[in-house]
């Protein structure tokens, strides 16, 4: 097992893997008490570079003195080595908020199972307990990974993070090659690479919220208290929660105290809270969003909000559909449509439904419009659950 811990070490481990035709790379960080995730280890490995050894294996300690990390997120950029992660969104959005960079060209092995057959957010345990054979010891599943030294234990949790994703990827790769299903994970990943997933403006925050009205004034409120709220906690470094919670913020911009006397009345404000610094920025943030006009993104979600609520039996049926179609092409159903394509294919509002696009039309969408005609049907045969095409 190597540990890096110099910027020396880390240029002779990049130079070792510059050859490789993948590497799997993994992360240890913590973001409990604070805004931004803390990078505490990267974990990478690769396949044998030549015909002694098991490949290259090894631990960065970005909290090691003086370690510039510049040389390993050149070697994520590099567009001739694919990067390996298992559930990537997190360890992408430590990635691009401190290196600036997202890796590319990108496998995600949890997208990749999903596809194969081995049902919705397959974990890295079941994966290398299927595929590698192998059991993940959890006992260090806890560890406070900024906390130094670490054990040999725990560095041995962490490496195995990486080491038995080669064998997954292999087979992953290789049941997606034999299955032509390798777009299919493709598409996904890139939905995953878009930098807006990662981008924090304090002016989108409030999406965050998720309104359940289109009323312009409480919306002008929730986005200009949500973005006061952003920016303390970005400024700070500290969770959103501990800045003031989701729930102070929907009541604020439902019913705007007039004073600081009546913002200490709000029942999800703390004791105290509206005279101190933290309260009367936020006094000011409602002063602003007294006479602010809606976010410019406002009437976008009214336009996505749902024209009228699906019949509950319509919703069923289709979820019985996807289970179906899902089974059928071994491939878990959140992966083909989540709860909101359903509602709003139940609701004929087909707009922005992913479902109807590309592959996943192909196994669900265009039978889902045929059920919605009454062209298709579900039925009982031998007590199992079938779909039925009807004729004219």
């Amino acid at each position: 097992m190597q540990i890096i811990e110099t910027n020396e070490q880390l240029a002779d481990l990049v130079a070792e893997l510059a050859d490789a035709p993948y590497i799997t790379v993994d992360t240890e960080f913590l973001r409990d008490q604070t805004y931004y995730p803390k990078l505490c280890l990267i974990q990478v490995a690769a396949p044998p570079l030549n015909s002694n050894g098991p490949g290259p294996e090894a631990i960065i300690d970005p909290l090691a003195e003086g370690m510039d990390l510049t040389p390993f997120y050149d070697l994520i950029r590099r567009p001739d080595i694919i990067k390996v992660l298992h559930a990537a969104r997190q360890d992408i959005e430590i990635f691009f908020l401190q290196g600036g960079v997202i890796p590319a060209p990108l496998f995600d092995s949890q997208v990749a199972a999903m596809v194969c057959g081995f049902g919705e957010s397959a974990s890295y345990e079941t994966l290398a307990r299927r595929l590698a054979h192998v059991e993940i010891d959890k006992s260090a599943r806890f560890t406070d990974w900024s906390r130094r030294p670490l054990s040999k234990r725990q560095l041995e949790y962490a490496l195995a993070d990486v080491t038995h994703l080669r064998v997954i990827y292999e087979k992953l790769s290789a049941q997606l090659e034999k299955t032509g299903r390798t777009a299919w994970v493709a598409e996904e990943v890139a939905a995953l690479q878009d930098p807006a997933l990662y981008r924090i403006e304090p002016e989108n925050a409030w999406k965050r919220l998720k309104p359940r009205t289109a009323n312009k004034k409480f919306l002008a409120m929730l986005a200009a208290i949500a973005a006061w709220r952003e920016r303390e906690a970005q400024t700070r470094d500290i969770p959103r929660g501990r800045v003031l919670k989701d729930e102070a913020l929907s009541e604020i911009a439902a019913h705007p105290p007039e004073s600081g006397e009546a913002l200490e009345k709000v029942r999800a404000v703390p004791k105290g809270f509206a005279n101190s610094k933290l309260g009367k920025g936020l006094s000011e943030a409602i002063e602003v969003g007294r006479t602010a006009a809606p976010p410019e993104d406002a009437e976008g979600e009214r336009a996505r909000r749902r024209r009228r609520e699906p019949s509950p039996a319509a919703i069923d049926l289709l979820k019985t559909l996807l289970r179906l179609r899902a089974q059928a092409v071994g491939v878990a159903p959140r992966l083909i449509a989540n709860g909101e394509d359903i509602e709003k294919l139940a609701a004929h509002e087909d707009d922005g439904v992913a479902a109807l696009t590309g592959w996943r039309a192909e196994v669900f969408g265009n039978d889902a419009k045929l059920l919605r005609k009454g062209d298709l049907a579900i039925a009982l045969e031998n007590c199992e659950a079938v779909i039925v095409e009807l004729e004219d």
